[in-house]
């Protein structure tokens, strides 16, 4: 089973680099060209700058200088808590919680880390490219694990606090030794990050540990949210008229809401199973149901949230879910620490 480890990360000097809110960035692979473009201009220092680059050469170049001129700084060793508050699709405020730590990089049949995810070789080959030039992991992978939350957060102001996208992050260092888990580690987000970390210790054997932000499937805050599907064609779909969706998979079509009659318990599986064309997601039901009303598709399908239990059922069993079956929200804000190789 996995054993995680502290580590000692490198992050910005505000002092020298300015100020965090101009620094960080989203994950790189939710961010369009004219975001990038943005957040390039927003600081000559912006993490984009690393992970989103116009070369991994130049990458590696802006990351030796900034280390060189004291832009980022090395700490000492140990874990880093991460709180991140949070308004999800649903109106809910919360608060999700998990520990900053150093990860094993090992195959999936080795069974320490478990995907729910299909990857597609491009990305994976360009991050490849990314890390071998910076020798650096850039931005944290989300993982899952079934315990209780193996740290608390420490007492204090947090040493980073900053809002990007509505999403106001907080990190204390917290100071700790090895910790052994007694069951695999969940994929949360950054499969393609995770099989290029795996890729690249196939390529250096002492790069043994990645960057990952591991959060309980037992704390409060971890909500998966569901991903609506908007279909331009589908046929009939056998089911109940109902006033509104109150459970399971809910089609809306025509003005009216039907419960599609189905022993199936996973959502994204019984939307396939009618082999919809023209399908479109969105994580809002009530936009959902307005497109259908303005026209712009014939029906939607509402889901109900993919639950921790069905992603660990699928992992364990070496299965993939469907496209879009989780939506893991929010995501984890890169550029407040960097994992040195």
């Amino acid at each position: 089973m996995p054993t995680v480890r502290p580590f000692r990360a490198l992050r910005y000097d505000q002092e020298v680099a300015g100020p965090l809110d101009d620094l960080v960035a989203p994950p790189y692979d939710v961010i369009s060209e004219t975001a990038r473009r943005e957040y390039l201009a927003r600081s000559p220092y912006n993490v984009v700058h690393l992970t989103l680059p116009d070369s991994e050469e130049q990458a590696a170049r802006d990351l030796a200088e900034w280390r060189n001129r004291g832009v980022l700084a090395e700490q000492p060793e140990g874990y880093w808590w991460i709180a991140q508050d949070y308004t999800g699709p649903d109106g809910v405020a919360r608060t999700r919680e998990g520990l900053g730590a150093s990860v094993p990089v090992t195959p999936y049949e080795e069974g320490e880390v478990l995907p729910h995810e299909r990857t597609h070789a491009g990305p994976k080959e360009g991050r490849l490219r990314l890390l071998r030039a910076t020798r650096t992991q850039l931005e944290p992978i989300f993982l899952l694990y079934d315990a209780e939350p193996l740290l608390e957060r420490p007492a204090g102001e947090p040493a980073m606090d900053v809002e990007e996208g509505g999403v106001r992050t907080r990190a204390w260092p917290v100071e700790g030794g090895e910790l052994r888990l007694e069951t695999p580690l969940l994929i949360a987000d950054g499969h393609h990050r995770y099989e290029t970390a795996v890729a690249y210790r196939n390529e250096n054997p002492e790069a043994t540990h990645t960057f990952a932000v591991l959060v309980s499937a037992r704390a409060s805050g971890l909500e998966i949210f569901p991903t609506h599907r908007l279909v331009q064609e589908i046929g009939d779909v056998p089911g109940e008229p109902i006033d509104r969706p109150n459970g399971g998979v809910t089609l809306y079509r025509d003005g009216s809401y039907r419960r599609v009659a189905t022993d199936d318990d996973f959502g994204p599986r019984v939307v396939e199973s009618f082999a919809p064309a023209g399908v479109s997601y969105t994580p809002y039901a009530d936009q959902a149901v307005a497109a259908v009303d303005r026209g712009e598709a014939a029906a939607a399908f509402l889901l109900e949230p993919v639950t921790v239990d069905q992603v660990a059922r699928f992992a364990r069993a070496g299965e993939v879910m469907p496209q879009k079956s989780t939506f893991f929200y929010p995501k984890l804000t890169s550029g407040l620490l960097f994992h040195p190789l």
